[in-house]
């Protein structure tokens, strides 16, 4: 016989068990078993986020920045400047290149013989202009001839650097002029600022002086060898044979 009293308290739920509830989910999700359900957003819970801010990995990580000689990613460094870890010796090849697989720099009788022949070569061009107009044997004839050479040298600097980074002379004795970042031949930019600041301050004051200044100031430089005008144009002279 039962002994159940219909008129007492009920149990919670309308009298049916409550074995059938289940316990919350401690990550907030749907109970297991069940598929997952929308987020506040409206997105079906588990989608990646997505619109700005959303990327949640590290730079460098998958590829990103990665160096192409399998070195760890390094940050960029400003423009003009060497990456660390680049430079003569780097990867213990005494006299080797700014960066990886550019020619050793440029030696200095290389490179003296080579403005030489540039030099002559842009004079014999403004004697055989100014000749028949002026008589040479006078101050004004050699000084006419003088900074028309001078403005010849640097015309024809400045388009033969920025085509391959050889003019003639360069090209006779095996040197070219490359931009210090990255070994490929001068920018526009920086052919005609090298060739700007090697002629300009030879025609407007001591030409004799101001070369042997520019010229000295490579040879203590280190460790690129790198002149006035190398400094202002970022660029470096290096060989053409290995």
């Amino acid at each position: 016989m039962s002994t159940h009293d219909p008129s007492g308290p009920q149990p919670e739920g309308g009298g049916k068990p409550s074995f059938d509830k289940q316990p919350p989910n401690p990550g907030g999700g749907a109970p297991e078993g069940e598929p997952p359900g929308p987020t506040p957003s409206g997105t079906p819970a588990g989608t990646p986020p997505e619109g700005p801010g959303a990327y949640q990995g590290t730079y460098g990580g998958s590829g990103y920045g990665q160096d192409p000689y399998g070195r760890p990613p390094y940050d960029q460094p400003p423009h003009g400047q060497v990456p660390p870890g680049y430079g003569p010796g780097a990867y213990g090849t005494p006299g080797a290149g700014p960066v990886p697989g550019m020619p050793p720099i440029g030696t200095w009788p290389r490179r003296i013989t080579a403005r030489l022949i540039d030099y002559v070569l842009m004079q014999a061009v403004g004697v055989l202009v100014v000749g028949p107009f002026v008589d040479l044997g006078t101050r004004e004839g050699s000084t006419g001839a003088f900074w028309l050479g001078c403005a010849i040298y640097l015309i024809y600097e400045g388009l033969m650097l920025s085509r391959d980074g050889q003019t003639l002379g360069k090209k006779a004795m095996k040197v070219r002029v490359a931009m210090l970042i990255d070994g490929n031949s001068p920018t526009q930019s920086a052919a005609w600022t090298r060739a700007a600041v090697y002629i300009l301050p030879a025609v407007l004051c001591c030409a004799g002086l101001w070369w042997l200044i520019d010229g000295m100031f490579g040879v203590f430089d280190k460790p690129y060898r790198q002149c006035i005008h190398d400094k202002a144009a970022k660029t470096v002279v290096v060989t053409t044979e290995l």
